[in-house]
């Protein structure tokens, strides 16, 4: 990475503003990111930018040979830019390993990327190799993602005092087009405590800016409106939903600026997710959560703008059906197990389960989160109610 690409995606990041309440006495110094994806880079990236010492880990050894070979993440687009060196002896650069015990004994700060399959499998494994005084962060979340970790890790005999943060969305939406991360910048960024303290949320600013601290783990879990957007957008299209681009003329070309993820969505798929947002909203009433965002609110940050720096880019197939599927597992699964426990009706969230199923060609449901896999007691509402808020609210593992 030359001098000139550093100091361009620094610049870009220190113009995001550092958030006033950030925590002078806690910072994240080294920094493990466990996956090779897209998500992955573009969060390490980030981090080497704020002048951390950062790892990058994954298992997959095409995908190591890939970045090696690379010899830098090149990120274009709405936001940081700039090509950053990997495993490069002069300068500042991210280091490659596929010794997991090793990239996470030294690390303040370890993030658990990607999909949810691969999160999952992440927290089963890693509960023999923290150490006190380690933070995770779950990145995306999505619903239940914090009490999925925090439940294997005490399967897994952690006794560690380690803190546990999920983000509902990244500072950046990513594309990869070849070699190169497409960004779009994410409206807000929000986080919540799963266990931990407030100012390790605020030391998270200094990596990526602005943070929002969500009231706790289980809001954050039904605030996730990344299914509710998401589904409707990639899977449902035609004649009879149109999308939201503006009407071309016979004999028109419509312009590759309203190529937006916003402009999947027409009329007919608002109204589809304002019924899904409804649900969820239902559902989450009965565990005790209100006040969930609006539902413009969600289409703004899961969505993101209709044109210009805040669009999101249109995903191409294997991007999409990626998406989708984590989207089931992840976001549209949880909440129907949660809607099954507390006797609520969700027909629409359950239909989009079933055409997603159709279209991935397996019924991804069945691996999705569901509270009674996750250590929950599921013999009532209010006890699975009481286990939630202890489990999502402890600020120490395994209390």
């Amino acid at each position: 990475m030359s001098s000139t690409d550093f100091e361009l995606f620094a610049e870009a990041v220190a113009d995001r503003g550092s958030p006033a309440s950030a925590s002078a006495s806690h910072a994240y110094e080294n920094i493990t990111v466990l996956g090779g994806g897209p998500q992955a880079r573009v969060l390490a990236a980030l981090c080497l930018a704020a002048g951390k010492n950062v790892q990058l880990f994954s298992a997959y050894g095409a995908e190591l040979d890939s970045l090696r070979n690379s010899g830098g993440i090149t990120l274009r687009g709405d936001g940081p830019v700039g090509t950053f060196s990997i495993d490069q002896t002069a300068g500042p650069s991210i280091r490659t390993t596929a010794e997991l015990d090793r990239a996470v004994a030294d690390a303040d700060l370890i993030m658990l990327t990607g999909p949810v399959h691969k999160q999952r499998t992440y927290a089963m494994v890693l509960a023999d190799h923290l150490r006190d005084g380690q933070t995770l962060l779950i990145a995306p979340a999505r619903t239940f993602g914090a009490l999925e970790v925090v439940w294997h890790l005490q399967l897994g005999g952690c006794a560690a005092d380690v803190s546990v943060i999920e983000m509902l969305t990244l500072p950046h939406a990513v594309v990869q087009r070849e070699r190169v991360l497409q960004l779009s910048a994410a409206r807000a960024v929000t986080a919540a405590i799963a266990n931990g303290r407030p100012q390790q949320v605020q030391a998270l600013g200094q990596l990526f800016g602005e943070i929002n601290l969500a009231p706790n783990s289980l809001y954050a879990s039904f605030a996730d409106a990344s299914g509710l957007v998401e589904v409707p957008a990639l899977l449902v299209g035609g004649a009879a939903c149109l999308n939201g681009q503006p009407v071309v003329a016979d004999g028109g070309v419509p312009l590759a600026e309203n190529n937006t993820f916003r402009n999947l969505l027409g009329a007919q798929h608002l109204n589809l997710i304002e019924g899904l947002a409804a649900e969820r909203r239902t559902v989450a009433a009965r565990y005790g959560v209100r006040d969930l965002p609006a539902t413009t609110q969600w289409l703004d940050e899961f969505a993101g703008d209709a044109d210009g720096a805040g669009s999101r880019a249109v995903p191409q197939q294997t991007e999409a059906l990626a998406m989708i599927r984590c989207a089931v597992t992840g976001s549209l699964a949880p909440l129907v197990s949660a809607a099954q426990l507390a006797d609520v009706a969700v027909p629409l969230t359950q239909s989009m389960l079933t055409v997603a199923s159709g279209a991935l060609g397996s019924n991804v449901a069945t691996a999705g989160r569901k509270l009674e896999s996750l250590g929950v007691d599921t013999s009532s509402l209010e006890v699975a109610r009481r286990s939630l808020e202890i489990r999502m609210q402890g600020d120490k593992l395994g209390r």
